[in-house]
């Protein structure tokens, strides 16, 4: 059975698309590629414990098992050396994927703490865009008993397109809460 989301762009969005930006050919429009999903665990290098509770997490949020991510190099300020795993990561793609936005933006980014939308300038120039959250237990998935240390994650969209724009439209017509412009807010 597809997700939700998923369905949602295969029939309103993909259409809406199209329109808004002249696309001929369906295989053209934008689409979301894949969600990359990073945590950081600085901590790791003192206690490998806390990488282990890392990957638990990431694995329960994503529904996938994530992967280690070593130091490339040695830096002794921060008593690291190369090839000490110092964080996990998760790419997510097709089903998957779209299940894991629904839930980010139905459940997860709602229950962040004073949140009044993500960012609209946090795209590369390309089409992708990058989020970060402080807290991983705004996801529900996770018991707050057993992941008691705050965790905090980056979340990447890869979309198909090269324009911001595009990717933008596209982000907010899946449901991303981009925050609202200045300039839309002072000409209200």
């Amino acid at each position: 059975m597809k997700p939700r989301l998923q369905e949602r762009y295969e029939t309103e969005i993909r259409k809406a698309l199209a329109e808004k930006f002249g696309y001929k050919n369906a295989h053209s429009v934008p689409r979301l590629l894949k969600v990359v999903v990073n945590m950081g665990v600085g901590a790791a290098t003192q206690d490998k414990k806390y990488l282990e509770t890392s990957l638990d997490a990431l694995t329960q949020i994503a529904g996938q098992k994530p992967v280690a991510t070593l130091a490339r190099k040695a830096i002794a300020g921060f008593k690291l050396r190369e090839g000490v795993a110092i964080g996990c990561k998760v790419t997510l793609r097709r089903q998957r994927m779209y299940e894991f936005v629904d839930r980010l933006v139905s459940l997860a980014l709602p229950r962040v703490r004073d949140f009044r939308g993500v960012s609209r300038k946090a795209f590369d120039g390309h089409g992708n865009y990058s989020l970060g959250l402080a807290e991983q237990l705004v996801f529900p998935e996770l018991n707050p008993d057993k992941f008691t240390r705050p965790q905090g994650m980056n979340i990447a969209f890869v979309t198909s397109t090269e324009s911001d724009e595009e990717s933008r439209e596209l982000l907010r017509l899946l449901g991303v809460p981009f925050q609202v412009d200045d300039k839309a807010k002072s000409g209200s």
